[in-house]
This record gives C-alpha cells, sequence and structure tokens, in this order.
C-alpha cells in the first residue's frame, strides 16, 4: 500500500513540473524552422553551384552538410541553437543539424573535465548508440541482401 501512495505523490509531482506544450503552436514552429533550415541548405547548396560550375551535384552536397553540420555546432557553442530546439524542437533536430548539436553539446558541457576524459570521452553520450545501431542495422541489412 506504501508503495502506491508513494507512486501517486510521484506522479502528481512529475506532473505538476512537467512542462506543459500546446501541440498545434509547438507543431508548426517545429514545420516552419525545420523548412527554414533546409532552405538556408538548399540556398548555400545552389549558391556553390552558381559560383562552380564545374562542381558535381554530390560535390555540391557534401558541402552543403559540411555547412549546415558547422553552422549547428557554431550556433550550439554560442548557445544559440539551444534556444532555437527549445522553441522549435523536433523542427532543428530531424535536419542534420540535430545530429551535430546532439555531438557539440555534450562536447562543450564536459570541456571542464578535459580534453580526453571530458570532451573525446562524452562527445558521443547521445549520438553514439545512434551510430552504433544504424552501423549495425546496416550490416545486417546488407548481409541478408548479400545472400538473398
Amino acid at each position: 500500500m506504501q508503495d502506491k501512495e508513494r507512486n501517486e505523490r510521484y506522479n502528481s509531482y512529475v506532473e505538476a513540473k512537467i512542462a506543459k506544450t500546446h501541440a498545434w503552436p509547438s507543431l508548426f514552429n517545429s514545420f516552419w524552422v525545420g523548412g527554414i533550415i533546409c532552405t538556408i541548405g538548399q540556398i548555400f547548396n545552389d549558391v556553390l553551384l552558381l559560383s562552380f560550375p564545374n562542381m558535381s551535384t554530390q560535390s555540391a552536397w557534401a558541402f552543403t552538410l559540411i555547412f549546415l553540420i558547422f553552422l549547428a555546432s557554431f550556433l550550439t557553442g554560442l548557445g544559440v541553437f539551444d534556444k532555437i530546439g527549445a522553441f522549435a524542437g523536433a523542427g532543428t533536430i530531424v535536419p542534420i543539424t540535430g545530429f551535430s548539436n546532439s555531438i557539440a553539446s555534450p562536447a562543450l558541457e564536459f570541456k571542464n573535465e578535459g580534453i580526453i576524459f571530458g570532451m573525446c570521452a562524452k562527445m558521443f553520450i547521445i549520438a553514439g548508440p545512434v551510430i552504433v545501431c544504424g552501423t549495425v542495422a546496416s550490416m545486417i541489412v546488407g548481409l541478408i541482401y548479400l545472400f538473398i
């Protein structure tokens, strides 16, 4: 009986502390901010292709991804990207900028612990499982495809 009462008190405490969000404004903000991020990438890619007409489309997209990763990491370092992420939610997570932020944030958070045991060890604390799962899943699918 004590466990049930304790769980009820804990649940009421969590309900009081959890941030309240409104679904439709959050979805709208996520949509338009994610769209702006993708539009910035498209504009950068188009300007790159116009500036260097001999550049292949694949190379232009590679430079565009590098630019977006740099921009998100830079804004994370300035503390701006977290504010954009709090406002837009998944709109900043879905593009590659969210992956960049998930690596840069822990690196900045643990920089006081030193380069090796702080930044390098904790850099992939969020993105690491995603990288491992993606790599393992692609290997499994590749092996299935190879033998079937």
